[in-house]
């Protein structure tokens, strides 16, 4: 089956002084798959991730997707495209409810929203959608629950909600098990397995296990530079990336 190419990075750069963060990279994430960003600490993939959702501007290189050319676009003007993201640091309103976190997001897309805190608590058609959206990523039972008072892995599933809410054709995530037991990596890989066709997902992951049972590719990041995509199963063989960051001893993922 093929699949476009939604998103499409050419000699991306950007630099902290001396320090290339990203080093003229080159990635290509195809429409409707699940596509994995992986690479030692300090490789430059949240870097990569915030140049690609306007959080910065390259300094050399160019950024499409969907066939736009976005370099110049800043980040709300992506999301309305259909590029949102979520944080390796959890970014919600902890002192609202679940619901009325969703709401906000809900509201913060709609055509012509103004005063999102006023509209979004009288617009019960967003309430509805809000509730949608919660149940959709596990959170059904825990609508008028203070996000706050949620665990770690249900605020990293809200969090997930808040980009879901926008509508993107591109999601981006940037770790979203960090700091997960077990049982919550296993919940938040099982929602994440359900958006499979539902939207394009570009995962940062540290977590190997999760990264070869969602993956459909892989590209690999080191000292700023993508020096490999393909298949888990190239990836996994490869021997550069075995060198670089997986190691030489064998692997045996699922």
């Amino acid at each position: 089956m093929m699949h476009s190419t939604l998103l499409q990075l050419d000699g991306v750069v950007k630099r902290f002084g001396a320090l290339a963060a990203t080093d003229h990279a080159q990635l290509s994430v195809r429409s409707g798959e699940i596509h994995a960003l992986i690479g030692p600490n300090g490789a430059g993939k949240t870097t990569l991730i915030h140049l690609i959702s306007g959080a910065l501007a390259p300094d050399a290189g160019c950024i499409h997707f969907d066939g736009m050319d976005v370099t110049p676009m800043p980040m709300h003007q992506r999301v309305r495209h259909g590029l949102a993201r979520s944080y390796q640091v959890t970014s919600i309103f902890k002192r609202l409810s679940v619901l009325d976190n969703v709401a906000l997001a809900v509201q913060a897309h709609a055509p012509g929203s103004r005063n999102v805190w006023r509209l979004a608590r009288c617009d019960s058609e967003r309430y509805d959608m809000a509730a949608e959206v919660a149940a959709r990523v596990g959170l059904r039972h825990q609508l008028q629950h203070l996000a706050g008072s949620l665990s770690h892995g249900q605020q990293r599933q809200l969090e997930v909600g808040l980009a879901l809410a926008t509508r993107p054709r591109l999601l981006l995530l940037d770790e979203p098990m960090a700091g997960m037991g077990p049982d919550e990596s296993a919940r938040m890989v099982d929602l994440l397995h359900s958006l499979r066709g539902e939207a394009t997902l570009l995962l940062v992951e540290h977590d190997m296990d999760a990264v070869f049972r969602l993956a459909e590719r892989i590209s690999v990041l080191v000292y700023g530079k993508v020096i490999a995509s393909g298949r888990p199963d190239d990836i996994r063989a490869h021997p550069q990336v075995r060198a670089a960051y997986l190691g030489d001893d064998e692997v045996a993922y699922p």
